[in-house]
């Protein structure tokens, strides 16, 4: 960790992420207003003390949207991240350790989803079945599933002939114990690195299926919601499309930048 601390594209991302999450966890403490409900008196309003960041063309405060937006995005994009860690790192290591038919049989699998792009894929998913968040949530897991597999399955062929393995299995160590109590933690770089661009990209992803009205779905804030409604009025009320825009750019800028400093702490030390 201090290493992390003394990279410069580490610190940056961090402070970025940082500066997200005092924004959401000050809009769990307490949120100015109610971010659903309208006000017809009060549509497209600029800065001011009671509205910070004004208003939309329904008059929802804008701050408060964002930080019940941020909240949404963070929280779809941490459960799609974990799920896709999780499930990758089981198909990796079945396929680099044992090989063979499983290998083949996975690999297979991960190559036909590949062979989709990933919002391609989440919109046939949302076309077959009814346009709803949680269809949009587990399109987005699937995207997830390829990347940590096929690094997990790249450490594990590269590690399972290793000294300290062929050790573990003289002194007796089943398969399961080899396999993530000895090999596992050596993947440990790879895997953040590979974490927080999932993140980042299913944030991305949410985003703009919202944009699209394929996400999250209105009243509900999210960035991309907040992008569409706010499109109509850029000329008028520019700052409802500048802050969503803003704080999303901070979220995904931040989350890059973290990946990027653990990358190059990783290689260093390699």
């Amino acid at each position: 960790m201090k290493n992390y601390l003394k990279n410069k594209s580490f610190i940056v991302g961090l402070s970025f992420f940082c500066f997200i999450l005092l924004i959401m966890i000050a809009g769990i403490i307490h949120l100015p207003y109610d971010p659903i409900s309208t006000d017809s008196h009060s549509k497209l309003l600029g800065f001011s003390l009671s509205h910070p960041l004004g208003t939309d063309n329904l008059g929802r405060d804008v701050l408060s949207r964002i930080m019940v937006g941020i909240r949404i995005s963070v929280g779809i994009g941490l459960f799609v991240m974990l799920c896709g860690l999780i499930t990758g790192i089981v198909l990796g290591s079945i396929s680099g350790w044992f090989g063979g038919f499983f290998d083949l049989i996975i690999m297979k699998l991960i190559s036909t989803q590949m062979s989709f792009p990933g919002i391609l894929l989440a919109l046939i998913l949302i076309a077959v079945f009814e346009p709803d968040l949680k269809i949009t949530v587990f399109a987005l897991y699937l995207m997830s599933i390829p990347r940590f597999t096929r690094i997990c399955r790249s450490g594990y062929i590269k590690y399972k002939n290793s000294l300290f393995v062929l050790s573990a299995k003289a002194r007796g160590a089943g398969n399961l114990r080899i396999m993530y109590l000895h090999i596992l933690p050596n993947l440990t770089g790879e895997l953040i690195v590979t974490s927080t661009i999932s993140f980042s990209m299913a944030i991305l992803s949410e985003s703009g299926l919202s944009y699209l009205g394929l996400g999250v779905r209105p009243p509900y804030p999210s960035f991309g919601r907040m992008l569409n409604d706010a499109q109509h009025y850029i000329f008028t009320n520019p700052e409802g499309v500048l802050f969503p825009l803003f704080f999303l750019t901070i979220l995904i800028f931040g989350l890059n930048l973290m990946g990027e400093g653990i990358s190059e702490v990783n290689n260093k030390n390699t």
